[in-house]
């Protein structure tokens, strides 16, 4: 019930700095989450990560409500169009790595039947503790998050480098730091 309401208020805040905050850390299994965080990654590229939640709503609106199916379908015309939307992160580089990441997925959720069950395969189903003093181990990277970035890949996304890649793994709960100072 609790993953219930925060994923309802993930879903309609129109505030993407504060339901992104919220909703970090908190385990999904809904494929248009993990593409919304996905997202939120890609597009905070060179930006900070409160200039890319905030656009979460714009994204929804310009974007077909981030349904998966919807974004795999656009086209030229529709880079374009969103180049064009002034409240828009504009970059026609990541707009066209959504859209080739929604095609993607939908490839993903037809070998493995859900984007979810691909990312938690690679975490055995449960969230992976990190303890901060492992070797390879910061706020900004894992090994875990390297691997599953280098597939991402092989698969066709874009910008899914491996920090990219371990934020995502955050802000869905695949993985979860721990300090045990």
């Amino acid at each position: 019930m609790v993953d219930e309401i925060v994923k309802n208020n993930f879903e309609t805040a129109t505030d993407g700095v504060q339901a992104y905050h919220n909703y970090f850390g908190t385990p999904t299994h809904d494929d248009r989450i993990w593409f919304e965080l996905l997202t939120v990654g890609v597009f905070q590229v060179g930006l900070s990560w409160k200039v890319a939640a905030s656009k979460i709503p714009v994204l929804r609106q310009q974007m077909a409500g981030m349904v998966i199916e919807k974004v795999a379908q656009f086209d030229e015309m529709d880079v374009e169009r969103l180049q064009k939307e002034s409240d828009m992160i504009r970059n026609s580089r990541k707009i066209r790595a959504t859209i080739q990441n929604a095609r993607a997925i939908q490839a993903i959720q037809a070998e493995y039947g859900s984007f979810s069950a691909y990312l938690w395969a690679f975490v055995d189903g449960q969230p992976q503790l990190l303890d901060s003093q492992m070797t390879g181990v910061s706020d900004k990277s894992a090994p875990i998050s390297t691997q599953l970035a280098k597939d991402l890949k092989k698969r066709q996304f874009k910008f899914v480098g491996p920090v990219v890649t371990h934020l995502f793994m955050l802000a869905g709960g695949l993985i979860q730091i721990i300090d045990e100072d």
